[in-house]
């Protein structure tokens, strides 16, 4: 049997927004470079903010904001790609009703009420924009988070308080104890399960860490299928904490709440900022191994004064962790 390295490959990446478009952008990079062949994304689909708010509550469609990012991310290295990108990505000015809408998004939709298979259209907009790998929603019905958050009741901040939509949870004042999802057992995307059935990287993270990574955790037949898979799962950590949602977190701390909340989670790898990390670079080391797994620190993040992680270094440590280099 060849060694994973010498054949070819298939990643499932999951999250949204702008962390799994970084880690799109990387692993489409490892396609190019034939290290990987096929690769899938499996998106969130529980946004109530913004243009993907109003059409899901106009339309009652999934929020179509982070799968159109995701299928930016992905388009090819071929001539028009980058043009494509940004146009998906274009958002409207003005003053009127369409302030605000990206036309990615009424691409998306319009697909959807044309087709009435949101992944079948999701597949025809990867066809149209030559995208590296395909885009799938990680269920088929919109959903809603909740959160138990501690802090928020002034007369005993210990109490527990339910904030519920994504942009709430995501920019709650208080301290978030657990999340969940509402409905609590949606159906999952069948494509998504038997992507994570057939791969050999699932790739979780980075991203909000509990409104973009986690809820893919909570959906129960996606959570069944990334315990079961034989698949190596690779961790990849924020470069720093979000206001609100991960306010004081650390590494080891985002590490942890998702333990907590998936502690029969298979975690293969762990890949870490080694700037972020700095000097707890050891604990980090130590609470990784207490999980079975192994820590990678690399240079990840883009020098640019930004809390994001940059592709080309992103790529340069999947390869790293995916060829055993």
């Amino acid at each position: 049997m060849m060694a994973s390295h010498e054949r070819a490959q298939s990643v499932v990446a999951f999250g949204g927004g702008h962390g799994l478009s970084a880690s799109l952008q990387a692993l489409r990079l490892l396609v190019a470079d034939l290290v990987i062949d096929d690769l899938t994304a499996v998106v969130t689909v529980a946004d109530n903010g913004g243009s993907s708010g109003r059409l899901r509550g106009e339309f009652g469609v999934l929020p179509p904001g982070d799968l159109r990012m995701a299928l930016a991310a992905l388009c090819g290295e071929h001539q028009w790609g980058d043009t494509w990108a940004r146009v998906l990505q274009h958002r409207f000015a003005g003053q009127g009703e369409m302030n605000g809408h990206v036309i990615g998004n009424l691409l998306i939709v319009g697909l959807w009420e044309q087709l009435g298979d949101p992944v079948s259209a999701l597949d025809w907009v990867g066809r149209l924009l030559g995208t590296t790998g395909r885009v799938l929603p990680m269920a088929l019905t919109p959903l809603d988070i909740t959160a138990q958050v501690r802090g928020l009741e002034v007369t005993d901040p210990a109490a527990l308080a339910t904030v519920r939509g994504q942009v709430e949870v995501a920019t709650t004042s208080g301290e978030i104890v657990s999340i969940a999802l509402d409905p609590p057992d949606p159906a999952p995307c069948p494509e998504a399960l038997a992507a994570v059935d057939e791969a050999d990287w699932v790739v979780l993270g980075p991203g909000s860490w509990f409104t973009s990574v986690m809820p893919h955790l909570m959906v129960p037949q996606l959570r069944d299928a990334l315990v079961q898979t034989d698949a190596r799962l690779v961790v990849v950590l924020n470069l720093v904490d979000e206001a609100g949602e991960t306010s004081g977190f650390g590494p080891a701390d985002h590490l942890a709440a998702l333990v907590e909340h998936a502690p029969d989670l298979r975690i293969h790898s762990v890949l870490a900022d080694s700037d972020s990390v700095g000097e707890g670079a050891a604990d980090l080391e130590a609470a990784v191994a207490s999980y079975g797994a192994v820590l990678h620190l690399a240079d990840v993040a883009l020098h640019d004064g930004s809390p994001h992680h940059d592709p080309a270094r992103l790529a340069a440590a999947y390869t790293r962790i995916m060829t055993g280099a």
